[in-house]
Protein backbone atom coordinates (compact mmCIF):
# COMPACT_ATOMS: atom_id res chain seq x y z
CA UNK A 1 0.00 0.00 0.00
CA UNK A 2 0.94 3.56 -0.62
CA UNK A 3 0.64 6.05 2.45
CA UNK A 4 -0.68 8.68 0.39
CA UNK A 5 -1.14 12.14 2.55
CA UNK A 6 -4.92 12.22 3.90
CA UNK A 7 -6.37 15.64 3.14
CA UNK A 8 -10.03 16.82 4.26
CA UNK A 9 -12.88 16.33 1.64
CA UNK A 10 -10.90 14.02 -0.55
CA UNK A 11 -12.03 10.25 -0.49
CA UNK A 12 -9.42 7.92 -0.09
CA UNK A 13 -9.35 5.37 -2.97
CA UNK A 14 -11.61 1.86 -2.19
CA UNK A 15 -10.27 -0.88 -1.96
CA UNK A 16 -10.52 -3.14 -5.42
CA UNK A 17 -13.34 -5.56 -4.65
CA UNK A 18 -12.42 -9.13 -3.48
CA UNK A 19 -12.63 -11.96 -5.93
CA UNK A 20 -16.11 -13.78 -5.98
CA UNK A 21 -16.93 -16.21 -2.41
CA UNK A 22 -13.12 -15.69 -1.64
CA UNK A 23 -13.37 -12.70 0.67
CA UNK A 24 -11.08 -9.96 1.91
CA UNK A 25 -7.56 -10.86 2.59
CA UNK A 26 -8.24 -9.51 6.53
CA UNK A 27 -4.13 -8.02 6.88
CA UNK A 28 -4.88 -6.00 2.95
CA UNK A 29 -7.92 -4.60 4.47
CA UNK A 30 -6.32 -3.98 7.84
CA UNK A 31 -3.59 -1.93 5.99
CA UNK A 32 -6.17 -0.18 3.76
CA UNK A 33 -8.06 0.94 6.99
CA UNK A 34 -4.83 1.90 8.35
CA UNK A 35 -4.48 4.44 5.40
CA UNK A 36 -7.77 5.14 5.07
CA UNK A 37 -8.55 6.33 8.64
CA UNK A 38 -4.89 7.55 10.12
CA UNK A 39 -6.09 7.09 12.95
CA UNK A 40 -6.58 3.43 13.10
CA UNK A 41 -2.50 3.09 12.90
CA UNK A 42 -2.26 3.99 16.79
CA UNK A 43 -5.29 1.60 18.11
CA UNK A 44 -2.54 -1.75 18.48
CA UNK A 45 -5.49 -3.31 16.08
CA UNK A 46 -3.79 -6.73 15.03
CA UNK A 47 -4.78 -10.73 14.27
CA UNK A 48 -8.25 -9.70 12.76
CA UNK A 49 -9.95 -13.09 11.76
CA UNK A 50 -14.16 -13.70 10.50
CA UNK A 51 -15.41 -16.79 11.89
CA UNK A 52 -19.23 -17.04 9.87
CA UNK A 53 -21.08 -14.22 10.99
CA UNK A 54 -18.20 -12.64 13.75
CA UNK A 55 -15.24 -10.25 12.93
CA UNK A 56 -12.66 -10.60 15.41
CA UNK A 57 -9.22 -8.96 16.36
CA UNK A 58 -6.80 -8.01 18.76
CA UNK A 59 -6.01 -5.17 20.45
CA UNK A 60 -2.44 -4.12 22.29
CA UNK A 61 -3.26 -2.58 25.83
CA UNK A 62 -0.01 -0.17 25.65
CA UNK A 63 -1.46 1.75 22.67
CA UNK A 64 -4.50 2.57 24.39
CA UNK A 65 -3.64 3.02 28.04
CA UNK A 66 -5.00 6.46 29.40
CA UNK A 67 -3.59 8.32 32.87
CA UNK A 68 -4.73 5.77 35.37
CA UNK A 69 -2.87 3.10 33.13
CA UNK A 70 -5.73 1.20 31.97
CA UNK A 71 -7.71 1.45 28.61
CA UNK A 72 -8.90 4.76 27.58
CA UNK A 73 -12.67 4.81 27.22
CA UNK A 74 -12.47 6.91 24.52
CA UNK A 75 -10.02 4.64 22.20
CA UNK A 76 -12.39 1.32 23.26
CA UNK A 77 -15.71 3.25 22.09
CA UNK A 78 -13.63 4.29 19.01
CA UNK A 79 -12.45 1.07 18.24
CA UNK A 80 -16.65 -1.00 18.85
CA UNK A 81 -17.50 1.30 16.51
CA UNK A 82 -14.36 0.91 13.57
CA UNK A 83 -15.02 -2.90 14.33
CA UNK A 84 -18.62 -2.46 13.49
CA UNK A 85 -18.14 0.13 10.76
CA UNK A 86 -15.37 -3.17 9.75
CA UNK A 87 -17.89 -5.72 10.42
CA UNK A 88 -20.57 -4.25 7.50
CA UNK A 89 -18.01 -2.91 4.92
CA UNK A 90 -16.43 -6.63 4.96
CA UNK A 91 -19.71 -8.31 4.90
CA UNK A 92 -20.79 -5.91 1.55
CA UNK A 93 -18.10 -6.44 0.08
CA UNK A 94 -18.00 -10.27 0.54
CA UNK A 95 -21.05 -10.18 -1.57
CA UNK A 96 -19.38 -7.84 -4.41
CA UNK A 97 -21.20 -4.44 -2.81
CA UNK A 98 -18.93 -1.56 -3.01
CA UNK A 99 -20.80 0.96 -0.71
CA UNK A 100 -20.47 3.18 1.60
CA UNK A 101 -21.09 2.50 5.31
CA UNK A 102 -22.13 5.33 8.12
CA UNK A 103 -22.15 5.14 11.55
CA UNK A 104 -25.55 6.09 12.52
CA UNK A 105 -25.06 5.97 16.47
CA UNK A 106 -23.64 3.65 19.05
CA UNK A 107 -23.24 3.21 23.16
CA UNK A 108 -20.73 1.79 24.86
CA UNK A 109 -20.87 0.85 27.94
CA UNK A 110 -17.97 -0.18 30.45
CA UNK A 111 -18.57 -2.54 33.47
CA UNK A 112 -14.55 -3.22 34.66
CA UNK A 113 -11.34 -1.34 33.45
CA UNK A 114 -8.71 -2.83 31.20
CA UNK A 115 -5.73 -3.75 32.50
CA UNK A 116 -4.22 -6.18 29.61
CA UNK A 117 -4.44 -6.80 25.97
CA UNK A 118 -8.06 -7.60 24.83
CA UNK A 119 -9.75 -9.21 22.19
CA UNK A 120 -12.61 -7.74 20.11
CA UNK A 121 -15.86 -9.42 18.51
CA UNK A 122 -18.91 -8.28 16.37
CA UNK A 123 -21.48 -9.96 15.24
CA UNK A 124 -25.43 -9.04 14.43
CA UNK A 125 -27.78 -8.29 17.30
CA UNK A 126 -30.78 -9.79 15.74
CA UNK A 127 -30.95 -13.24 14.59
CA UNK A 128 -32.99 -12.35 11.91
CA UNK A 129 -30.14 -8.97 10.96
CA UNK A 130 -28.68 -10.33 7.80
CA UNK A 131 -31.71 -11.66 6.54
CA UNK A 132 -33.50 -8.30 6.80
CA UNK A 133 -30.38 -6.02 6.24
CA UNK A 134 -30.05 -8.76 2.68
CA UNK A 135 -33.93 -7.74 1.78
CA UNK A 136 -33.51 -3.72 2.28
CA UNK A 137 -30.47 -4.22 0.05
CA UNK A 138 -32.35 -6.07 -2.61
CA UNK A 139 -35.36 -4.23 -2.63
CA UNK A 140 -33.96 -0.19 -2.53
CA UNK A 141 -30.04 -0.55 -2.32
CA UNK A 142 -29.80 0.54 1.34
CA UNK A 143 -30.31 -0.89 4.53
CA UNK A 144 -29.29 -0.72 8.32
CA UNK A 145 -27.98 -3.34 10.61
CA UNK A 146 -27.55 -3.09 14.23
CA UNK A 147 -24.71 -4.99 16.01
CA UNK A 148 -23.25 -5.25 19.47
CA UNK A 149 -19.22 -5.70 20.05
CA UNK A 150 -17.36 -6.72 23.02
CA UNK A 151 -14.67 -6.48 24.52
CA UNK A 152 -13.22 -9.70 26.06
CA UNK A 153 -9.91 -9.64 28.32
CA UNK A 154 -7.44 -11.77 26.92
CA UNK A 155 -7.79 -14.42 30.09
CA UNK A 156 -11.68 -13.77 30.04
CA UNK A 157 -12.12 -14.88 33.95
CA UNK A 158 -14.49 -12.04 35.01
CA UNK A 159 -16.53 -11.14 31.47
CA UNK A 160 -16.93 -8.56 29.25
CA UNK A 161 -15.26 -5.11 30.63
CA UNK A 162 -16.89 -3.19 27.48
CA UNK A 163 -19.91 -3.57 25.14
CA UNK A 164 -21.14 -1.54 22.52
CA UNK A 165 -24.02 -1.69 20.47
CA UNK A 166 -24.12 0.31 16.97
CA UNK A 167 -26.18 0.91 14.29
CA UNK A 168 -24.24 1.11 10.82
CA UNK A 169 -26.11 2.63 8.00
CA UNK A 170 -25.82 1.72 4.48
CA UNK A 171 -27.42 5.08 2.64
CA UNK A 172 -26.58 4.78 -0.80
CA UNK A 173 -27.39 2.49 -3.85
CA UNK A 174 -24.72 0.49 -4.92
CA UNK A 175 -21.76 2.42 -7.07
CA UNK A 176 -22.69 5.42 -6.05
CA UNK A 177 -20.49 7.96 -3.49
CA UNK A 178 -21.67 8.82 -0.07
CA UNK A 179 -18.76 11.82 -0.27
CA UNK A 180 -19.79 13.17 -3.60
CA UNK A 181 -23.14 13.00 -3.32
CA UNK A 182 -22.44 15.42 -0.09
CA UNK A 183 -19.54 17.55 -1.84
CA UNK A 184 -22.14 18.17 -4.77
CA UNK A 185 -24.91 20.04 -2.67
Amino acid sequence: MNATPRRPGVMHPRLPLPEASDGDDLEDFLAWLREAIPQVAHYGIHSPAWDATTLHWQVALDANLNDKGTGFGGALAAETTLLGWCWTTLWLRARGRAQDVVIAEGQQRFLAPVTTDYHMQCFPLEADGIARLEASLAEKGRGRITRPARLLRRHALHGSPGQLRGTQVIPCRKGKSLAKQHLAR
